[in-house]
């Protein structure tokens, strides 16, 4: 097969992917075939194992891509003195709820990766313990302005994970249990961007994190 030219190749290149990040989210990692892809994006079967060879692949990319734009969402909010913790509770509360809205294999495509020790999330592992320093310390400074003693960070960052990311690891078991569909499931999060932040503050207001 002849090789796309310059022009063709970013095209080519960047519908394979957003097709890709379409299938998954829809139909999960699994379900999906290289053929499905391609016929989402428009292209035959051997353009795209010329590109990316195999769907793991395709999907770790996208994968990382989506976890490194949501990064860089953050990155601002919390560098904002302007916005109060509470402020940025709420907002990166519904950050994260929007992206694994959009990426639900996110958690577990990131939990495979960390057991494995793959090199692959470095580059995402070095952002994000910016992002993760710079929220801690603006925890700490509210909690030092208002004369609160600091408790464990560990479990300030094990509620506000929990709270977030477990109703999406746990989705196929909570909609079966509460006989919802995935519309439901998604008003239900939706709603969880305005109680989130409303129930950590109560922790901490407790002093317990």
């Amino acid at each position: 097969m002849a090789k796309p030219k310059k022009n063709e190749d970013v095209s080519a290149e960047e519908r394979i992917k957003e097709a890709a990040r379409k299938l998954f989210t829809e139909k999960g990692f699994d379900a999906v075939k290289t053929r499905d892809i391609a016929a989402e994006a428009g292209i035959n079967l051997a353009l795209l194992n010329y590109y990316f060879r195999s769907k793991q692949k395709l999907f770790d990319i996208v994968m990382i891509e989506n976890f490194e734009r949501f990064i860089k969402q953050l990155i601002p909010i919390l560098g904002n003195e302007e916005l109060s913790l509470d402020e940025i509770l709420t907002q990166v509360t519904a950050s994260y709820i929007d992206m694994l809205k959009l990426n639900p294999g996110l958690p577990f495509f990131i939990m495979n990766e960390m057991r494995s020790d793959s090199n692959k999330l470095q580059h995402v592992r070095e952002k994000m313990a910016q992002v993760k320093a710079r929220f801690l310390k603006r925890v700490e400074d509210t909690l030092l302005k208002k004369k609160i003693s600091q408790a464990n960070m560990a479990h300030m960052m094990m509620n506000f994970m929990g709270l977030i990311i477990f109703p999406f690891v746990a989705q196929p078991i909570l909609m079966k249990v509460n006989n919802i569909n995935k519309k439901e499931f998604d008003s239900i999060m939706e709603e969880r961007k305005e109680l989130v932040p409303i129930w950590l503050k109560a922790i901490m207001k407790a002093n317990k994190f």
